[in-house]
């Protein structure tokens, strides 16, 4: 069958759009999103994620990739890479992975292979996607407990995806992928699909629950540890410790984690502890540690603010400040600004009737109004500002010079440079 692969991808975004073109260089491959924009975008050869070039998508073919499902009506391995995010209570919001299965339907036939690379809580693959798949099309999810070949009936399986947005040296050759398959001779075949692009290598796990299990708890560990070295920062903080130089002294150590305090944001390390959690508390355990993690880091932009507050009250007399905040998407290198906490603060702000500027290179000014009211600028103005927050350590962001910032303050001696990533690691600077 894999001289007859014809594979379609259901979503082009920061997922997708990387296994379209590695698959591409392999396969015969479709693409689909429902996104118009994005696909005319791609098109003109045009990444709306900001990760790859013209040059990086110029072997895109225009008639591979469309908004219209019908793409797929031919291929016969269906990859899923749509988000998965949580509702406002928190839980997990399966919406888009629901439409995009039911899109599938339409065209999946006899012995076809669906993969999912969503985030999922263990069993979401066989007891919500499949289970779509069986009542809408008849066909028969083909498992370890229905081998019989004369099934009218599908394969599935389950490859999280590990994909890093703004993160160069870890792209889809450099990870390993873990692999999983409903039988054990599809497994061995997904896995040997998924090894024509993964470099490095894959792991063929031994169930698709285990393979959605491996996804969920790798980010929600990432979020634990982070939230442990941001109580570090707020219990340094009051002794007047600089946790920077604590870390700095303690990765000398062998075997000392390397993880830094911040703000934590995105689509995967602040929603995935909260598919855990939901399924966990689905079968009668109530979590401690990891809902403890995920309510200190949702909370750490209340202690940046507290304390440039602090800060500010001892040099001024004012009820109103004029900051400045640098760094609007989720993370450093990336244009993404859904799920940034840099726009809870920058919100916290606006609340307390400070007057707030907010600029990102980074970030197109006509979109970010479509869904934030407050005041993007283009650039940063000269002499103005009673503080300056820096949350997001872009590349451009590094290469300011701790001069251009102080010329940004109104008042050079009194006015606070707040470096949330510790990026210019200097003494006169606030940090966490």
């Amino acid at each position: 069958m894999i001289n007859k692969l014809r594979i379609g991808i259901v979503g082009l975004g920061y997922v997708g759009l990387p296994l379209f073109l590695e698959f591409s260089k392999k396969f015969n491959v479709k693409g689909f999103d429902l996104s118009k924009k994005k696909i005319d975008l791609l098109k003109k050869k045009i990444d709306y994620t900001n990760q790859y070039s013209k040059k990086d998508l110029k072997k895109i073919s225009n008639k591979n990739i469309d908004f219209n499902s019908d793409i797929l009506k031919d291929c016969n391995f269906f990859i899923v890479t749509v988000p998965t995010p949580v509702t406002k209570n928190k839980r997990p919001n399966l919406s888009a992975v629901v439409s995009a299965t039911k899109i599938i339907c339409k065209y999946l036939k006899k012995n076809n292979y669906v993969i999912y690379e969503s985030t999922f809580y263990p069993g979401v693959t066989e007891d919500v996607c499949i289970k779509i798949i069986e009542k809408e099309t008849e066909l028969i999810g083909i498992n370890n407990k229905n081998k019989n070949k004369n099934l009218d009936g599908f394969y599935y399986g389950y490859s999280p995806e590990r994909i890093n947005p703004g993160d160069s040296k870890h792209g889809i050759k450099d990870i390993v992928k873990v692999t999983s398959g409903s039988t054990h001779s599809s497994a061995k075949f997904i896995d040997s699909i998924y090894k024509k692009i993964c470099l490095a290598g894959t792991h063929q796990a031994e169930s698709i629950k285990i393979a959605e299990s491996a996804k969920v708890i790798e980010n929600t560990q990432r979020d634990i540890n982070i939230a442990l070295i941001n109580e570090f920062a707020q219990i340094f903080s009051k002794m007047n410790i600089n946790i920077y130089d604590v870390l700095r002294a303690a990765k000398t150590k062998w075997n000392f984690l390397d993880f830094s305090p911040g703000l934590v944001g995105g689509h995967c390390i602040g929603v995935d502890p909260y598919y855990l959690t939901y399924k966990a508390n689905k079968i009668g355990y109530d979590s401690v540690l990891t809902l403890a993690g995920r309510k200190l880091n949702d909370d750490m932009h209340n202690f940046i603010l507290k304390k440039l507050y602090k800060s500010l009250n001892k040099n001024f007399k004012k009820k109103k400040y004029k900051f400045l905040l640098i760094g609007l998407t989720f993370k450093e290198n990336v244009n993404d600004f859904r799920n940034s906490r840099s726009i809870v603060l920058a919100n916290e702000i606006i609340k307390k009737g400070h007057n707030l500027d907010v600029y990102d290179k980074n970030v197109s000014i006509k979109e970010f109004k479509k869904k934030n009211k407050m005041n993007i600028i283009k650039k940063p103005k000269k002499n103005h500002y009673d503080a300056i927050l820096i949350t997001v350590a872009h590349r451009d962001v590094r290469k300011f010079k701790k001069e251009y910032l102080y010329s940004l303050l109104d008042d050079k001696e009194k006015g606070k440079i707040f470096d949330v990533k510790n990026v210019f690691n200097q003494k006169k600077f606030l940090t966490i």
